[in-house]
């Protein structure tokens, strides 16, 4: 068995900014491949980014990194704020905790810790939002975006509430599960059950399998998922974005609407905009190739240009 095989990432590091430690990790094949940073989603930690896409962006030519969102996985998790609530933080007219761009120059951190000068950004849900916002405040040390399942990077409070089936958000919030390892299971569990696509059927082996995997108390810590929405962004609008962009997202997605994909689209100039039939707000296997096609064909044209 190659060492690839058996240890397909490498072990924990932590990239510093300011007090808060990101932990890190990237994957031992493709190491000389274009510098390529994945970006998580809300409350989740860097293993929801399922292997199988990893390893296929890997074949397609990219060094693959990963990190977990200040809040999320083994990164510093911050002091409880006054909202306890993600619905609630929504509403609030500024982070108490942290901000945007605190979020956005974590990115940076984790790539100044791979000794990356620039890389290709890949973010989902949350991490895509965070995404446009380093393209934003970074723009040099980013090639190209692609942003899947997100919202517009600028905006917030009551103008996200126009992408955000308020529905699901607040299913969400009534999940109730013990602190403790299978409290942790079964909430990814029943996660994934919401996030999935109506017009597949529900595979709760799979995503048993794919929560022992995964096992992490984000996905239902509410407190943490509060203090990474309500970080407010005071930068510049996502029109100002001069990278490649690519705008993916699930045409079933039952959390985000892919109004939000369009918005996206048609104000970061060039946009390409790619809507995936029967996926929710969600990976499954049976996009991880065309995902990973898009990415490569992305980087492509903007070598070329």
């Amino acid at each position: 068995m190659s060492e690839s095989t058996a240890h397909p990432w490498t072990p924990v590091r932590f990239a510093e900014n300011g007090p808060v430690k990101l932990a890190y990790d990237r994957l031992t094949e493709g190491t000389g491949g274009e510098p390529l940073l994945l970006m998580t989603g809300l409350g989740v930690n860097r293993l929801w980014i399922p292997d199988g896409l990893c390893h296929l962006l890997a074949d397609a030519g990219f060094a693959v990194a990963r990190y977990d969102q200040r809040d999320g996985g083994e990164s510093t998790h911050l002091p409880p704020a006054a909202t306890r609530n993600p619905v609630s933080a929504l509403f609030r007219k500024r982070g108490e905790a942290y901000t945007a761009e605190d979020m956005a120059d974590d990115a940076i951190a984790v790539m100044d810790a791979l000794g990356w000068e620039s890389a290709h950004l890949l973010g989902v849900s949350l991490g895509g939002a965070i995404a446009q916002r380093v393209a934003l405040r970074h723009p040099d040390r980013v090639r190209t975006v692609t942003t899947m399942s997100a919202v517009p990077g600028d905006v917030a409070g009551l103008k996200t509430m126009r992408f955000i089936r308020m529905g699901t958000l607040a299913k969400f919030a009534k999940l109730k599960f013990p602190a403790t390892r299978e409290g942790a299971i079964a909430a990814s569990v029943e996660v994934s059950r919401l996030l999935a696509s109506p017009a597949r059927p529900f595979d709760e082996h799979a995503a048993r399998e794919a929560a022992e995997r995964t096992a992490d108390a984000g996905v239902h810590d509410q407190q943490a998922q509060s203090r990474q929405v309500g970080a407010q962004w005071h930068g510049g609008p996502i029109s100002g974005i001069r990278r490649p962009t690519l705008v993916v997202h699930g045409a079933d997605d039952p959390l985000i609407k892919p109004a939000a994909a369009t918005a996206i689209a048609s104000r970061i100039p060039n946009a390409r905009k790619l809507l995936l039939l029967e996926v929710g707000h969600e990976l499954p296997e049976s996009v991880w190739r065309t995902i990973a096609g898009e990415i490569r064909a992305l980087a492509n044209r903007a070598a070329r240009s």
